[in-house]
């Protein structure tokens, strides 16, 4: 049975969700995408999460330690895959990322995956830019993507 805590995160409340053995959701507040609720309550996982985001968002974890079960479609869960190795305080463009998916010409389509992403932050799709380096879609919103990307490159988030 999964279950879900509200993590305060200096981007907003964060909903995480857990099925007891790996964490399913990190959802921003009002979403774009609907995602299935799941009672309060805690476990070791969102426990985890929680100490990591701290980390996180204090700018002294730059790599997430957690297992994760992101549910999908399997080209959704290349992309998602492929998002984790985007090493921390480094961009890529969609099609970078298609690329290093093997679908060089599905750049729209991994930005489409990208904004599906049921694990925001832990998952960096923040991380992926355009070609021409400007910031483009966030389902979190741009505002929250400048941050985290500013946090990346060093700056301090106020708490």
């Amino acid at each position: 049975m999964n279950i879900s805590t509200i993590y305060q995160s200096p981007v907003g409340p964060l909903t995480l969700i857990s099925n007891g053995a790996a964490l399913t959701d990190l959802q921003f507040e009002n979403p774009r995408h609907p995602y299935t609720p799941a009672p309060a309550g805690s476990d070791g996982i969102l426990d985890q999460a929680r100490r990591q985001l701290d980390a996180y968002f204090a700018g002294a974890l730059r790599t997430f330690d957690l297992p994760l079960a992101p549910q999908g479609t399997p080209f959704q869960q290349r992309v998602w895959a492929a998002l984790l190795t985007i090493p921390y305080g480094v961009t890529r463009s969609y099609g970078q990322q298609a690329a290093a998916i093997g679908s060089p010409q599905a750049s729209r389509a991994v930005g489409l995956a990208n904004g599906r992403n049921p694990i925001s932050i832990i998952v960096p799709c923040h991380r992926v830019i355009g070609s021409n380096g400007s910031l483009t879609g966030y389902g979190g919103g741009m505002d929250r993507k400048k941050l985290l990307l500013d946090l990346e490159q060093g700056e301090r988030l106020i708490r």
